[in-house]
C-alpha cells in the first residue's frame, strides 16, 4: 500500500486542515457551494460526498452522509464510486472535493450518479483545472499524474489516491463534452465555473507549510478574483454541476 493510501492519515490531515486558516477557508466556501447545491435539490434522499478522507463537512453540514473507497475511521460508509451501494433514485445530491480525478473510471461514475439521483438531483464536482495558473503546478510541481492528452476517462489504478489523471474533468466536461452529452443523456451540465488561481496553493494546501497567514486571505481572495476578471483560464479549479434530468 502507498502511504498516500494509508488510511491513519486521515486524521493527521483534518488536523493539519483546522490549523491552517487559509486551508480551512477554502474548505468552508467550498461547503457554502454544498449547501448551495443542496437548496436546489430535491428535499427528500440522501445528501452523500464521495471521497470524504480528511472532509469535516459534517461539522457544517451534519446531514451529509459521508464516505470513501479507504477505510478511514471517521466515515459513515465505505462507497466506490463506480459501484454504489445506494438504490436507483435514492440520492438527492452527490458532492466530490478532489476526487473526481481519482476515479479509474469516470464513464462508469456518471453511470452510477444517474442510476442512484432522484431526477431534479445533483452531483457538484470541484476539481482540478488545467488553466495558465494550475496547468503549470500539475504539469511540473503536483506529485499526481497529470495527462491532458489521454483519450480515455479511465486509467490503471493500483491505489484509491496513489494513481489518478488530474486533467480528467477538464477532459470529459470541456475538451470531450459533446461526448460526454451524447453518452450521459440523463446527466445534463449546467455549471462549469472555474475558480481560485493562487489561493490554494499559497496556502500550502495538504502540506505542513503556508505562505498565506489567516489575515492576508482577504487580500488573496481579491487578487483572485482580480485574475479571473481578466481571463477565466487563469483558474486552478473548477466547479462542475451536473442534474439529473
Amino acid at each position: 500500500m502507498s502511504g498516500l493510501d494509508d488510511p491513519s492519515r486521515a486524521g493527521e490531515l483534518r488536523r493539519l486542515i483546522q490549523r491552517k486558516p487559509a486551508l480551512r477557508r477554502l474548505y468552508l466556501e467550498t461547503y457554502e457551494r454544498y449547501a448551495a447545491c443542496l437548496r436546489r435539490c430535491p428535499p427528500d434522499g440522501l445528501a452523500v460526498e464521495l471521497g470524504s478522507g480528511a472532509s469535516f463537512v459534517k461539522q457544517v453540514l451534519p446531514e451529509i452522509v459521508t464516505t470513501d473507497v479507504i477505510e478511514y475511521p471517521d466515515v459513515d460508509r465505505i462507497v466506490d464510486g463506480t459501484r454504489m451501494p445506494f438504490a436507483a433514485g435514492a440520492v438527492r445530491a452527490l458532492f466530490l472535493l478532489n476526487v473526481l480525478h481519482h476515479i479509474p473510471d469516470v464513464a462508469a461514475f456518471l453511470r452510477e450518479a444517474e442510476r442512484v439521483l432522484k431526477p431534479g438531483g445533483r452531483v457538484l464536482i470541484v476539481d482540478q483545472y488545467p488553466g495558465w495558473i494550475g496547468g503549470l503546478v500539475f504539469r511540473h510541481l503536483h506529485h499526481e499524474p497529470f495527462d491532458p492528452t489521454a483519450r480515455d476517462w479511465s486509467f490503471p489504478s493500483k491505489g484509491p489516491l496513489s494513481d489518478a489523471n488530474g486533467a480528467l474533468a477538464w477532459i470529459v466536461f470541456e475538451r470531450d463534452r459533446h461526448r460526454f452529452e451524447r453518452e450521459h443523456a440523463g446527466l445534463r451540465l449546467v455549471a462549469y465555473e472555474r475558480h481560485t488561481p493562487l489561493r490554494y496553493w499559497l496556502s500550502g494546501g495538504l502540506k505542513r507549510w503556508s505562505l498565506l497567514p489567516g489575515p492576508l486571505f482577504p487580500l488573496a481572495t481579491r487578487v483572485d478574483r482580480a485574475l479571473l476578471t481578466v481571463n477565466p483560464r487563469f483558474a486552478s479549479f473548477v466547479d462542475i454541476e451536473l442534474v439529473r434530468a
